[in-house]
């Protein structure tokens, strides 16, 4: 991690070096790691990130203006302990992502910040309990444990660039459709205007049987059996299937995937395969793109058998979209590599530097939930602020003292000490019953005041208590959050928002 200095928005080389040189404190330069574990594959992706500090109204966000991958590891098999389990083996595991380190010469205390998506079957209790240990020592850098399939459609249509894509070009906008299609699960998000306006997913991928190289059953996933069931084949793990039976049930998976990607639910004994409902928004898609293992085939990047049905997959979904002419094929910037780069580009951020921490060992923090602190009016007072805690709980259904919550506040105040005061002594107020439980209280300011927020909070209203306040981030209801452990020398954490808006 590096220093230096701010300027004008440079953001060619040769500019960015000489800004450098300056070296003085408003740029942050970062190693980050984005790390794939999935059902079928996984992956590493190295990149270094340069932040720079805003120094309009002397604001304290940074903001990202360098992004570069700098070794992206091979694509390898995730290893299972068996044949016939879905337990991960971690140990083979370590081995891979110690042998990406190596390659990519680096070691893991270089790194600063970066994200570990979970995915799939990995997401298992015993194998993200097993991943987890795997990297403990560590732990407080990644900023994003899993990624349920909501989130991941959102990181691997960023990832594609399917919402870059979606932007207005010439006065003229074109919806996208991306499809990230898995070894057990399939990602959909359609983005608009430079944003994704829906998400959904569903049980179907290339992994849902999976063979040895006799081609014998070593992986039936229920979903698996009853696709097959519904055209008539009737599977069991160690029974052969030869070419004939792959390809139809590759074309019943692939008959399934575009009833759903036209708004067609399931019914009957394959109503349970849909994750979330189908998309109701597929008809303002004008193109489609594909992420995910599976796109590698479909845009003939990979030709070599894994032991799934990939391939025959992949022929399945051409030929389906040889018969739709309402959707524009168009090639992704990213294929199985999306998720973990719309990682890197969409979750990862840092906030301000006036931030307040009672205790380092408070975070990271993970999956806290986000609500938002409706303050009316500029005459605050400790019972008005303590009434709008209480209200915005009761808008979730949460009650003071069940569990952490993240207190979004918007705050265009600045450091009056008249407004700040009543606002610490109304949160504390508030949230007495948390304090009490001694559960950290965490604020989210959209401004640069969580730190003197947090320091008046602790030194003046809750003596003893675990905070921690953050600022330069801004939230909204539905989000959770991930935070980071704080950077040396730089005093900012990394954060991760999660929108469940779209589910």
């Amino acid at each position: 991690m590096h220093w230096g200095p701010v300027g004008h928005d440079h953001d060619e080389d040769g500019e960015l070096l000489d800004l450098m040189s300056r070296n003085t404190p408003e740029w942050i330069e970062l190693k980050s790691v984005g790390i794939d574990i999935g059902s079928t594959t996984s992956h590493l992706t190295f990149s270094d990130i340069v932040l720079r500090r805003q120094g309009l109204a002397l604001s304290s966000r940074y903001v990202i203006i360098k992004r570069e991958v700098s070794h992206q590891s091979p694509v390898f098999l995730t290893p299972y302990l068996g044949r016939f389990t879905t337990t991960i083996d971690t140990e083979h595991l370590g081995r891979y992502i110690n042998e990406a380190y190596r390659s990519g010469n680096l070691e893991p205390g270089q790194i600063d910040t970066g994200a570990l998506i979970v995915t799939g079957e990995a997401v298992r209790k015993e194998n993200a309990e097993a991943i987890a240990s795997l990297f403990a020592k560590e732990a407080g850098k990644f900023v994003c444990a899993t990624a349920g399939p909501n989130l991941e459609a959102v990181l691997s249509t960023y990832g594609a660039g399917a919402v870059e894509r979606s932007r207005p070009r010439g006065g003229i906008s074109q919806a996208v459709m991306n499809v990230d299609v898995g070894g057990g699960t399939t990602k959909v998000a359609i983005a608009r205007h430079g944003e994704i306006v829906e998400t959904c997913a569903v049980n179907l991928g290339a992994r849902l049987v999976a063979v040895d190289n006799t081609n014998r059953i070593v992986r039936l996933e229920e979903a698996g059996k009853a696709i097959a069931a519904s055209v008539g084949l009737n599977l069991d793990l160690d029974q052969q299937l030869d070419e004939s039976q792959k390809e139809i049930f590759a074309r019943a998976q692939a008959d399934l995937l575009f009833q759903y990607l036209e708004g067609k639910p399931f019914t009957g004994n394959l109503e349970f395969l849909m994750i979330t409902p189908p998309p109701q928004r597929n008809r303002e898609a004008e193109i489609i793109t594909f992420s995910g293992g599976v796109s590698e085939y479909i845009y003939g990047y990979e030709t070599r058998d894994f032991g799934d049905l990939g391939r025959h997959l992949s022929r399945s979904i051409r030929e389906h979209l040889e018969r739709r002419s309402h959707w524009v094929l168009e090639e992704p910037k990213e294929r199985i590599r999306a998720t973990v780069i719309g990682a890197s580009q969409f979750t990862i951020q840092v906030s301000g530097n006036t931030i307040f921490l009672t205790h380092p060992h408070l975070l990271p923090m993970h999956n806290v939930q986000v609500v938002s602190l409706d303050l009316d009016g500029d005459a605050l007072t400790t019972e008005e602020v303590s009434l709008a805690v209480e209200r915005s709980l009761r808008r979730f259904d949460l009650v003071d003292g069940e569990k952490p919550v993240a207190l979004a506040i918007h705050w265009d105040h600045g450091p009056d000490y008249s407004l700040i005061r009543p606002l610490a002594a109304g949160i504390a107020q508030g949230l007495s019953k948390s304090f009490h439980r001694q559960f950290p209280v965490i604020m989210v300011f959209d401004s640069d005041v969580g730190g003197l927020v947090g320091s008046l909070l602790v030194h003046e209203f809750a003596p003893d208590s675990h905070v921690v306040s953050i600022d330069q981030v801004e939230l909204r209801d539905f989000d959770y959050i991930d935070i980071g452990r704080e950077i040396e020398n730089v005093g900012v954490v990394p954060v991760v928002i999660k929108s469940l808006l779209f589910r």
